[in-house]
């Protein structure tokens, strides 16, 4: 971060405080940072504090031209190298993706041709709401990248999602954009699927599987510490949202399948860990089905096969597949392999003790389509998904080309 010129644009919520924390660390770490507050932040935090935080003026009337020889929010739009929005409301996403410049943040966010990164923090009825879902949404097609709030204890006195993300772990990830000497996939898109699917058997019940997304959502972390752009399409898990990663949350495996294809055509490469429903109900019972006597049939069908389906419109990607198995697990991977046109399979057996659903470690084997087969010995979920992706590329010298 050595004398990167960092924006901060701090905009009103309670979390204003963490905000001031942010700054401490980035100019500690010898970026060059300046604050500009709307109105409303200042009504919790004074100018003052981000001046001595950060020292240098803070900015927050877009007519108060400090600089007679330039324009303030022009100026300080193209003196940024990065724009960081923390806390970012409510208001200001729905301002930004509509195009609203009424202040001086909005203003220097219409102007500038830096990265905008938005780091919400608000209620959690607030960040759920559907305007909020729409405008986050549209920002994220725009190109701007979220860091995602954590779930926890809200000053309004609920918990759940809405909390703005740490300031040490925001300020991790400016190091790491700047660090683009170990950043080979910046620049590129990396899709992710994680997790278990449920297929409904009617209100109450449905069928799903022993998946905990760990793998996939240390996949997915991995990918953006390297810098891409990363998607996580998410069944239901009990894990908290991996910072810089824009996470689709589904639930059964039609809806993974939708998710998975809008984001395929521009994607460098997909990395399907989910633990997808090999079949569903042929039914769906719109009531709870009451007990009976003797036995009870459910009738089953197939779900569409993801991973193939893949492979069959696979033009520039590099897809990535995982197979969890319980007996000649790498045998059945290059089958695999090849039935559904992958360039890669990860397999592993559930049955291993240190391996499978649920556990924080993993012992796998990495094939490709030229002919690697690498054991990796067991070693933490969250480490094994970078030496994967590290061999992978290793393995792919085109991606440049992609």
């Amino acid at each position: 971060m050595l004398n990167k010129n960092i924006l901060i644009c701090v905009t009103g919520g309670i979390a204003v405080y963490k905000a001031v924390a942010l700054v401490s660390k980035l100019s500690q770490a010898g970026a060059n940072v300046k604050v500009v507050m709307t109105k409303s932040a200042m009504e919790f935090v004074r100018p003052l504090t981000f001046q001595a935080m950060s020292r240098n003026d803070v900015f927050y009337d877009t007519f108060d031209e400090k600089d007679s020889r330039v324009i303030a929010h022009i100026d300080l739009a193209d003196w940024a190298d990065l724009v960081i929005i923390a806390p970012a409301t409510a208001n200001v996403i729905g301002k930004l993706a509509n195009g609203i410049g009424d202040e001086m943040v909005t203003t220097i966010l219409l102007a500038t041709t830096a990265e905008v990164w938005i780091a919400p923090a608000m209620n959690v009825h607030m960040y759920e709401n559907k305007a909020v879902m729409r405008n986050i949404e549209r920002l994220h097609k725009d190109g701007y990248k979220f860091i995602e709030p954590s779930e926890g204890f809200l000053a309004c006195g609920y918990v759940g999602k809405g909390r703005l993300e740490e300031p040490e772990k925001i300020a991790q990830l400016v190091s790491e954009k700047f660090n683009s000497n170990d950043l080979p996939l910046l620049g590129k898109k990396v899709v992710v699927t994680a997790g278990p699917t449920r297929e409904r058997i009617d209100p109450v019940r449905y069928i799903s599987n022993f998946s905990t997304g760990k793998m996939g959502y240390s996949m997915a972390e991995a990918a953006a510490a390297l810098g891409a752009e990363t998607v996580l399409i998410s069944g239901p898990v009990g894990l908290g949202k991996p910072v810089g990663v824009k996470v689709i949350d589904v639930e059964s495996a039609e809806e993974m399948f939708e998710a998975v294809l809008s984001e395929y055509d521009d994607a460098t490469i997909v990395v399907k860990s989910a633990a997808v429903a090999d079949y569903r109900p042929k039914d769906i019972h719109p009531q709870k089905i009451k007990k009976g006597e003797g036995e009870s049939i459910i009738e089953l069908t197939r779900t569409k096969d993801i991973l193939k389906t893949l492979g069959e419109r696979k033009a520039h990607q590099i897809l990535v597949g995982f197979a969890a198995e319980t007996e000649n697990a790498v045998g059945h991977g290059m089958g695999k392999l090849d039935s559904k046109n992958l360039d890669f399979i990860i397999v592993n057996d559930v049955t291993d003790p240190d391996a499978g659903f649920g556990k924080e470690t993993n012992v796998v084997t990495l094939l490709s389509k030229n002919g690697l087969n690498q054991l990796y010995p067991v070693m933490p979920k969250k480490e094994l998904a970078t030496v994967l992706l590290k061999a992978i590329l290793q393995e792919r010298t085109d991606i440049d080309d992609r």
